[in-house]
C-alpha cells in the first residue's frame, strides 16, 4: 500500500526502508505513514490480545526511528543469504529507534527536513534534549506526533500510480494529539 519494503526482523526490531527499487520523492512521509500504520496496528493487536494474555499485555508498545539518506543494499552470501541494507543511514535510523521513547517516533534532523520541505513541519517537536550519537556526537532529534485515535478525524492517504509507474502521496492531514503547536 505504501510502497515499503520489508527488509528484516532481528529479535524485536522490524526494519523497513522505501525508495530502493524506486526513488520516493516524499519518502518521509510514507515512512510516517507506514509507521503510524503499524503503531495502529498494534494496538488493535494489544487490546485484543488484553483478555487472553491479561492486563499488562496492554503495557507492550512500539518504538520507532527514522533517518533519510542513501543506503547501499544487497545479498550476503553464505548459509545465511539475505537481502540486507548497509550504511550509516542505518546505522543513524538504529540509533533514532534505540534513543527514542515508547509509543513515539522519532526522526532525525535530515529526515524532519524532508518533511518540512514537504509542509509537514506541523508534525514535528523538537526534542527538549540533543541526543549523543556515536561516531556523530551531539544530535537534534524530532518527534513526529500523529494521532491514530479513530475518535479524532484523520484523514486517509493512498499511494496513486500514474501511467508512468511512479507514485504520489495524496495529502494527509495529521493531528497534534497534544494540542500544543509542534512547529519547531
Amino acid at each position: 500500500k505504501r510502497v515499503v519494503l520489508k527488509v528484516e526482523t532481528e529479535g524485536d526490531c522490524y526494519v523497513a526502508v522505501t525508495g530502493i527499487q524506486q526513488p520516493q520523492e516524499d519518502h518521509a512521509s510514507i515512512m510516517v505513514k507506514f509507521a503510524r500504520d503499524c503503531m495502529t496496528k498494534l494496538s488493535q493487536l494489544v487490546n485484543d490480545l488484553v483478555a487472553t494474555l491479561g492486563a499488562d499485555t496492554a503495557d507492550l508498545e512500539m518504538r520507532v526511528g527514522l533517518h533519510s539518506g542513501s543506503t547501499t543494499a544487497g545479498v550476503l552470501r553464505g548459509a545465511k543469504s539475505r537481502f540486507q541494507l548497509f550504511g550509516d543511514t542505518v546505522n543513524t535510523a538504529s540509533r533514532m529507534e534505540s534513543n527514542g521513547v515508547r509509543g513515539r517516533m522519532h526522526v532525525s534532523q535530515t529526515t524532519a527536513d524532508a518533511l518540512i520541505a514537504k509542509g509537514k513541519s506541523h508534525w514535528l517537536v523538537a526534542r527538549e534534549d540533543k541526543i549523543e550519537v556515536k561516531g556523530k556526537g551531539e544530535m537534534q532529534t524530532y518527534f513526529v506526533t500523529v494521532n491514530s485515535d479513530k475518535s479524532v478525524r484523520t484523514a486517509i492517504s493512498s499511494i496513486v500510480y500514474d501511467s508512468n509507474g511512479g507514485s504520489d502521496v495524496e495529502n494527509e492531514e495529521m493531528e497534534n494529539p497534544d494540542g500544543a503547536d509542534p512547529t519547531p
